[in-house]
C-alpha cells in the first residue's frame, strides 16, 4: 500500500499550484460551494474501509492491529478492479456509539463508507445509523457483498436446475450478517420459502432466545414458510443449501435434499460440506474457496458497486442496485452456464464495468444518483 499522486511537482510553478498559493485559489471555491469537492478533490473517489477487528476472515476478534493487513488487502482490491481509492480505517473502540460518532465525524474526508469484519449484533445497528445519518453509500460488504455474489451465483444455478425462484426451498445455515443479508436479498429476488439456521435450529418467532435481529429475520423467513425444528429437519426436501457459519454437515444430512440439489458451502478454509461429499448429492456445488470451481468471492461485487455508486454520484446502495449487481455477475456466464460454472472468474475482466454499469442504472431508477 501508498498513497500515489496522479501530479507532477518537479519545479517551482508545479509546488505553487499543487500547494501554496495556488491551492488556496481550490479552497476558496470549495468554501463557497462545497459541492465541488466532487469535481477537485479525490473524495468522490474514495472510500473508508472501516473496522474494529472484532470478526476478521475466520479469525475471530484479532483486534484493530492486526486487522490492518486485510484492510490493505481490501484497498487493494477496490483499486484493482473498481480503480476505486480505499484508505484502511482501524478503530480502537468496540462501542457502537464510538464507531458511529468516528465515521460520521470522518465522513466529509470520502465518498463512502465500507464496513469491515465488525462482529454481529453490532454491525447492523452501526450501518442502519450510518445510513440514515450521511447522504454517501453506506455498505457493510460482509453482509451484502456477499450476499450479491451468492445470488448472482444462484440465479445461474436455478438456471441450469430447471428451478423458478418461487419453486424453490433454500436453507441457509448462519443467522449472522451474511445470513441475514443473504436472506434478505434472496426475498428480494423472489424467493420465498427460506430457512435460516443458527446452532439451536431454525430462526422462528415461536423460540424465546432470539435477539431483535434474529426475531426479524424469523418473520421475514421461517415464520412465513412454517419451518419448524433441526438443521437436519430443515435440510429434508431442500432445493439449495447456503453455508456461511462454519461446523459440518453429516453426509446423511446432506442425502435427504432433494434431486438436482444445489450446495453453496462458504465457510473457509472448512466449507460446512466438503465438495468431494457435495457432489455425491448435488448437481451445482460452490464454496468460498479459490482451489474448487464456482467460487463464491466478495471481489466480484464490492469494487463494481462502489465504482458504479461513485460514477452517478449516490447518495446510497439501496436494494435494487445489489439485485442490479448480482443480475449483471450471472448474466456474464452467458452460454458458458454449466455445473462448474455459475459465476464469473473475479480475473474476467468484464465484471468491474458490467456490475458499476448496472448499479449505476439502478441508482438512477431507485432515485438517489445525483450526477
Amino acid at each position: 500500500m501508498a498513497t500515489v499522486p496522479t501530479a507532477d511537482v518537479s519545479n517551482k510553478d508545479e509546488l505553487s499550484l499543487a500547494y501554496t498559493p495556488g491551492v488556496a485559489e481550490v479552497c476558496t471555491a470549495i468554501a463557497e460551494d462545497p459541492e465541488l469537492t466532487r469535481h477537485y478533490t479525490w473524495v468522490p473517489n474514495t472510500v473508508a474501509i472501516v473496522t474494529d477487528g472484532t470478526a476478521v476472515l475466520g479469525l475471530g476478534d484479532i483486534g484493530p492491529a492486526a486487522a490492518m493487513p486485510v484492510m490493505e488487502g481490501k484497498a487493494v482490491l477496490f483499486k484493482q478492479f473498481g480503480g476505486v481509492d480505499g484508505v484502511p480505517i482501524c478503530l480502537a473502540t468496540t462501542d457502537v456509539e464510538e464507531i458511529i460518532e468516528t465515521v460520521v465525524r470522518l465522513a466529509p474526508s470520502f465518498g463512502g463508507i465500507n464496513l469491515e469484519d465488525i462482529s454481529a449484533p453490532r454491525c447492523f445497528e452501526i450501518e442502519d445509523r450510518l445510513k440514515e445519518a450521511l447522504d454517501i453509500p453506506v455498505f457493510h460488504d460482509d453482509q451484502h457483498g456477499t450476499a450479491v455474489v451468492t445470488l448472482a451465483a444462484l440465479v445461474n444455478a436455478l438456471k441450469l436446475t430447471g428451478r423458478t425462484p418461487e419453486s424453490t426451498r433454500v436453507v441457509i445455515s448462519g443467522a449472522g450478517a451474511a445470513g441475514v443479508a443473504i436472506a434478505k436479498i434472496l426475498l428480494a429476488a423472489g424467493i420465498r420459502d427460506i430457512a435460516v439456521t443458527d446452532r439451536k435450529g431454525v430462526v422462528s418467532s415461536d423460540r424465546h432466545d432470539l435477539t431483535p435481529a434474529k426475531k426479524a429475520l424469523a418473520e421475514l423467513t421461517a415464520d412465513k414458510s412454517g419451518r419448524r425444528g433441526t438443521l437436519a429437519e430443515a435440510f429434508d426436501g431442500a432445493d439449495v443449501y447456503i453455508g456461511v457459519s462454519g461446523g459440518t454437515v453429516p453426509e446423511e444430512v446432506v442425502a435427504t435434499m432433494a434431486d438436482d440439489a444445489i450446495i453453496f458451502a462458504m465457510a473457509n478454509p472448512n466449507p460446512e460440506v466438503h465438495p468431494d461429499v457435495a457432489h455425491r448429492h448435488a448437481r451445482v456445488v460452490a464454496t468460498g474457496r479459490s482451489d474448487f470451481p464456482n467460487q463464491i468471492n466478495n471481489v466480484l461485487a464490492f469494487p463494481g458497486i462502489f465504482r458504479g455508486a461513485f460514477d452517478v454520484h449516490a447518495s446510497a446502495i439501496t436494494e435494487g442496485m445489489k439485485v442490479a449487481a448480482a443480475d449483471a455477475l450471472a448474466a456474464l456466464v452467458g452460454d458458458d452456464l454449466s455445473e462448474d460454472l455459475v459465476i464469473p472468474s473475479p480475473f474476467d475482466p468484464r465484471v468491474g464495468p458490467a456490475v458499476a454499469a448496472a448499479v449505476a442504472e439502478a441508482a438512477r431508477r431507485d432515485g438517489v444518483a445525483r450526477a
